[in-house]
């Protein structure tokens, strides 16, 4: 029987039976139920799994280095599933402290299995929200990487601090404008998209890319934009009709000022 089979009150009697095992786990200096737990077929209780490594670091006051240590031995699994939930795991700890925990994300950024790469990628997005210098900083020195999937990647993660705050992520996203790799190129595109309908970030968006040189992609980007609000027209602040506005009115203003 699957997690959402279960009742809501079933459900919660499993989460706090997975983390009392959790616990058990790491003062016994062990990993039998930790590793059935990461390797389970269901997601949504890999997903307890990991997010109660966050809340037992928290609560439950255990020596965070011994955690780590568990999360790095984890991490040689034969198994992707360890792999990607150990990886989501370890992003429930960088929320707070990602200089532990960025070895981890070195490694699964380079795993052969797409799930602990993807597992990567929804990490850098949960903890860019939560704690985003240090793990901005982290993907700077990724962008000019040789492996076009790594750019990308690296590209996709950082979109969701964009949603809120797109000033952080413009700067990293402007060094990929001439990447000579179309996925990545398309890749950049969408993710100025997606940034670009949340409240008060269509005109940071736009303001930016009046300083981009790749004229080109600029212009596939505006057209993405004005899209976007088409798609999404039930989520976006504006109108697609009030973003052209505010798209013709910047263009406008920045001829008008030269």
């Amino acid at each position: 029987m699957g997690f959402y089979d279960l009742s809501k009150e079933e459900r919660a009697r499993l989460v706090s039976r997975i983390e009392s095992e959790i616990v058990k786990d790491l003062k016994e200096g062990s990993s039998d139920a930790i590793q059935t737990l990461f390797s389970d077929e269901d997601t949504y209780v890999r997903k307890a799994a990991y997010q109660a490594i966050g809340k037992i670091e928290k609560d439950e006051h255990l020596d965070k280095s011994e955690i780590v240590s568990l999360l790095n031995t984890l991490m040689k699994s034969d198994s992707e599933k360890i792999r990607q939930t150990t990886v989501n795991a370890a992003g429930e700890l960088g929320k707070t402290d990602f200089k532990v925990v960025e070895h981890l994300f070195d490694l699964g950024l380079f795993d052969e299995h797409h799930s602990v790469r993807n597992a990567v990628i929804g990490s850098i997005k949960k903890m860019g929200q939560k704690n985003h210098e240090p793990v901005l900083e982290w993907a700077k020195k990724y962008l000019d990487h040789p492996d076009k999937e790594v750019r990308r990647e690296i590209c996709h993660g950082i979109e969701l601090r964009g949603r809120t705050h797109p000033e952080d992520i413009l700067p990293l996203l402007r060094q990929l404008q001439h990447d000579p790799t179309a996925r990545v190129r398309n890749t950049l595109i969408h993710v100025l998209g997606q940034i670009s309908y949340k409240k008060g970030c269509l005109r940071k968006v736009v303001g930016a890319l009046l300083t981009w040189e790749n004229e080109e992609l600029v212009k596939k980007a505006l057209d993405e934009i004005v899209d976007v609000h088409r798609r999404y027209k039930n989520f976006a602040v504006l109108t697609q009709d009030q973003a052209i506005e505010l798209i013709d009115e910047i263009f406008l203003h920045k001829k008008t000022s030269q």
